[in-house]
């Protein structure tokens, strides 16, 4: 709103000139209340989203509980809580600053250490919030890929060095206005005229986190006992299904922060006086977060039966996050009905991992690095075929004539830059990573001795189990069977029946 004083004396007629004045003055503030108010919806809706992003820490927790053995239960939950404060720290310190750290060159950003000079217009702090959300959700991915058999250390030196760099370089390179591939480059040179599309992070969050976990459980090598002698897989199955369900519906509860939230703000018009403002495209991408999650766990639900001939729920629960991880990069630009297909495929090529890792002995516990690896990289791909112009035009800018989806009709040359989008960051994470990994495993820092993953870590690294429990392993059935001892024989000679000791 604007109002010029002498424009509006000439209205009012002659000696106006103090009437005009005050009429005008009044108006400038209620255009300030409504400066005002926007600013504040803005940042409630992202405080909340970020709470809710936050939420998933605990169905990270609890997915990791209970997939993995009852012995180690105390050693991954504490590694969860890590993730979280050892994340916050580095990446105040560091990781807002290499991601958002504007002005800056293509590769990294270098403002904001330690939150210097927030807020600004358009930098503040619920911003910083729901991005450390997001780092620690990374962090979270990789040590369920190398549960069970990580040394403490190794878990506070790959935590602390994902989310302070590795993480905010590439959430630099496709979020920051400044970054070499993001579509919100503020000078027009996009990569392929588009920029790399990957609106709430399949790429950046999922196969970081994803790729990073997989370098880890590689060098470990797999538990002991998870392949016998002559390479037959043998399953070592997580003591607590209600824990993984519980799990995946936390998780799917902030999902719908982690998707929909990652618009930042809410008070947005596409078009003035109409419904169809940034509010509605908010809701779209709940819709197709949902539709793509449900299809997902529906196509694992009746492919494992078909493979295995049971109906396994943490299955189901898998690939409901693999549809999720898959959605997540084009949620918003993409209608309903192609998000179905997003979570059909997404469930298809989580099987095809799984089988995959089978054969190359690879042990992944949580079956991270195939979930949000693989799916993630799905989910970029996905986003090339089925983005829709007018949806990139109100998210990222109107260009007319942009390049979207291929099978839209809008050529390929937004595959061709989540193509380079998925090549850089498995080579930038493998180089990273995969070095860190290595190294901590020459100090001998990374995994733990064959005795105490026998006796499980809760016990020999964390002063007792979490709850008293059998695992369904040799040494505990044997523990049971000497639980059972036979009575002398009778003085007729004949044996009475066993009772426990």
């Amino acid at each position: 709103m604007s109002c010029s004083a002498t424009d509006l004396a000439v209205l009012l007629g002659p000696n106006a000139t103090e009437a005009a004045n005050y009429i005008c003055g009044q108006l400038g503030d209620v255009n300030n209340k409504f400066i005002d108010a926007a600013f504040a919806i803005d940042n409630t809706y992202l405080l909340f989203s970020a709470y809710l992003v936050f939420s998933m820490q605990l169905g990270f927790a609890m997915l990791c509980a209970g997939s993995v053995r009852a012995k180690n239960t105390m050693n991954i939950m504490l590694t969860n809580v890590l993730d979280a404060a050892a994340g916050g720290l580095f990446y105040y310190l560091f990781g807002y600053a290499f991601a958002f750290g504007s002005p800056s060159n293509g590769f990294i950003g270098k403002h904001y250490f330690g939150l210097k000079d927030i807020p600004t217009a358009s930098a503040d702090y619920s911003n910083f919030l729901y991005q450390w959300a997001f780092a620690i959700a990374a962090a979270g991915i990789t040590s369920g890929s190398i549960a069970e058999r990580t040394q403490f250390v190794a878990y506070l030196i790959y935590s602390s060095f994902l989310t302070g760099f590795v993480y905010p370089v590439v959430s630099h390179w496709f979020w920051s206005v400044d970054g070499w591939a993001s579509p919100f480059r503020t000078d027009g040179d996009l990569l392929f005229r588009t920029g790399a599309i990957d609106f709430a992070g399949s790429g950046v969050v999922h196969m970081v986190g994803g790729i990073a976990g997989l370098w880890g459980a590689f060098i470990e090598g797999p538990r002991l006992g998870r392949f016998d002698n002559g390479g037959r897989a043998i399953a070592l199955r997580g003591h607590s299904a209600s824990l993984v369900v519980l799990g995946t519906f936390l998780l799917w509860f902030g999902w719908y922060g982690f998707n929909p939230g990652s618009f930042n703000k809410i008070l947005v018009t596409y078009e003035t006086g109409t419904y169809n403002g940034q509010w509605s495209a908010v809701g779209r991408t709940a819709v197709t977060t949902t539709l793509a999650g449900c299809t997902a766990a529906l196509t694992t639900l009746f492919g494992k039966r078909l493979l295995s001939g049971h109906w396994n729920v943490t299955d189901v629960c898998n690939g409901l996050l693999g549809g999720f991880a898959a959605i997540t990069g084009g949620c918003s630009v993409v209608e309903p009905w192609a998000a179905i297909i997003c979570g059909f495929v997404a469930a298809l090529v989580l099987l095809g991992c799984n089988k995959l890792a089978e054969k190359l002995k690879y042990d992944d516990p949580l079956e991270a690095a195939q979930l949000h690896g693989g799916c993630g990289a799905w989910g970029l791909i996905f986003t090339a075929l089925f983005a829709q112009e007018k949806y990139l035009n109100q998210i990222y800018g109107n260009r007319p004539g942009r390049p979207h989806g291929l099978f839209m009709g809008g050529g390929g040359k937004l595959l061709g830059a989540q193509l380079i989008q998925i090549i850089v960051i498995t080579g930038w994470v493998s180089a990273t990573m995969g070095t860190l990994f290595f190294i901590l495993k020459k100090m001998k820092l990374l995994r733990i001795s064959s005795e105490d993953e026998m006796a499980g870590m809760d016990m020999t690294r964390h002063g007792g189990f979490a709850y008293m429990y059998f695992d369904d392993d040799e040494s505990h059935k044997a523990i049971q069977l000497r639980r059972v001892e036979p009575r002398s024989p009778s003085p007729s000679g004949a044996n009475t029946t066993p009772t426990p000791v």
